[in-house]
């Protein structure tokens, strides 16, 4: 099939290329001329494992390409995605809808026959509708459907989910669109997923409510794990007991800092704005989003604790500063409350991620960003582990400190306590 994705950040890239690989010729679409220049060269905007070589063999292959010409792409293109951002309002749980409408209108100018539609961002219950009557205003709507097909990638593994997803959600009020839409999806349908038909409206919500469920669920067990270190009990332990269960599932019971990236924290918020337009109370979507604020400051002013509140020209490293391993995001990272915090505590910060230095952190003084774990870790006082990447996860701490006396502070559990304790390191864990 001929297909245009238009936007190319981290859905619309990843699962323009993914449809690429599965055979369709696929036509990403960016305003931003620099970034199809760069994307050409198979140079990519963001980093997600392994999507580099995918682009440079789809494109070889020529079954993908990039272009900045909208007209173009909506032309040559049988099935139309709509990737742009759908960010939080400032100040605000309301939706920032403004890129999909402009992309809706523009769209609008250049249909020349039948069209299918699709909406890959998140966007509200009812978006679908109104994408619709913006189209229509230039377009008989017997040239066009709008669909739901929400995209469930995780950032790190997105490539994996797209080509062994769970389940296919598709939403549309036009019963013959789901034989089009299980056409294009075959290829993973064989595979054994699951094709999920629904109103566009369903599917709209669908993805919403899978997230806001996500993050309540990491809210769970960190919230467990804070009544654990009372009792003294292994919030591990109490992780597998449940996790055991079926009907719970073990996934995202992994007790830790508090969830960020660039969808659990929109779309709790995202959900409650959805609830208030309809006047329906969510009482427990709002309290996740409560108790993940108050997650970032508890877990940051433990620090105190741990250097018996004396930070000031302490020399502390931090190690990983996305909010998850394997990806670049800095979204609603822990560690953008956890740095300005010891800084203004008169702390000397050096930090090391793998996917390299962070513009957040630029202009902030006394930190330093090292390029090699060894560097950030020598000499140090305390190391804080943020992020799960797995170069943390067997470190020679002593070794690489080169001093007495240092502590580690593991936000993620990667180490065993009493393993750490046999070796002298004062070692300090989550929900222990």
């Amino acid at each position: 099939m001929k297909i245009c994705m238009i936007g190319t950040g981290y859905v619309g890239l990843v699962s323009g290329t993914c449809f690429a690989d599965l055979g369709n010729k696929v036509l990403c679409v960016d305003k931003d001329k620099l970034k199809i220049n760069k994307l050409k060269k198979s140079i990519s905007p963001i980093y997600e494992p392994g999507l580099d070589d995918l682009i440079k063999n789809n494109y070889r292959a020529k079954r993908l390409d990039f272009t900045s010409d909208l007209r173009k792409a909506v032309n040559e293109s049988q099935i139309i995605f709509i990737c742009v951002g759908t960010p939080t309002k400032n100040k605000s749980n309301l939706v920032d809808l403004s890129q999909v409408y402009n992309v809706a209108k523009a769209i609008s100018k250049y249909i020349n026959n039948y069209k299918i539609i699709v909406t890959k961002s998140t966007v509200p219950v009812t978006t679908g509708d109104l994408i619709e009557k913006i189209i229509n205003k230039k377009v008989r709507k017997s040239l066009f459907d709008v669909v739901s097909n929400p995209e469930f990638l995780r950032e790190g593994e997105a490539i994996r989910d797209f080509k062994y997803p769970d389940r296919i959600v598709v939403g549309s009020n036009n019963k013959k669109i789901f034989k089009k839409m299980e056409l294009l999806y075959n290829p993973l349908i064989k595979k054994g997923a699951k094709f999920f038909c629904t109103s566009r409206k369903g599917a709209e919500l669908i993805k919403y409510a899978s997230n806001a469920f996500l993050a309540t669920k990491i809210t769970f067990i960190n919230e467990i794990a804070n009544l654990c270190e009372k009792v003294g009990i292994n919030v591990e332990d109490v992780s597998v007991g449940m996790g055991s269960d079926a009907r719970i599932g073990s996934r995202f019971l992994r007790a830790g800092p508090a969830y960020g990236g660039s969808c659990f924290p929109k779309d709790t918020k995202g959900l409650i704005s959805i609830a208030d337009k309809f006047k329906t109370h969510l009482s427990i979507v709002k309290s996740v989003i409560k108790s993940n604020n108050n997650r970032k400051i508890l877990l940051t002013k433990r620090v105190n604790k741990i250097l018996n509140n004396k930070i000031k020209n302490k020399k502390i490293t931090v190690l990983g500063v996305t909010f998850k391993a394997n990806t670049d995001d800095m979204r609603e990272s822990s560690s953008l409350v956890l740095i300005p915090y010891l800084i203004k505590k008169g702390a000397n910060i050096r930090y090391y991620d793998p996917s390299g230095p962070k513009n957040s952190f630029k202009k902030n003084k006394n930190l330093k960003f090292e390029n090699t774990l060894s560097n950030a870790c020598i000499g140090t006082d305390l190391i804080i582990i943020n992020t799960e990447w797995d170069e943390f996860k067997t470190i020679d701490f002593k070794k690489l400190v080169k001093k007495n006396n240092f502590k580690v502070y593991d936000m993620r559990n990667l180490y065993n306590p009493s393993e750490l304790k046999k070796k002298g390191i004062k070692y300090y864990s989550i929900g222990k």
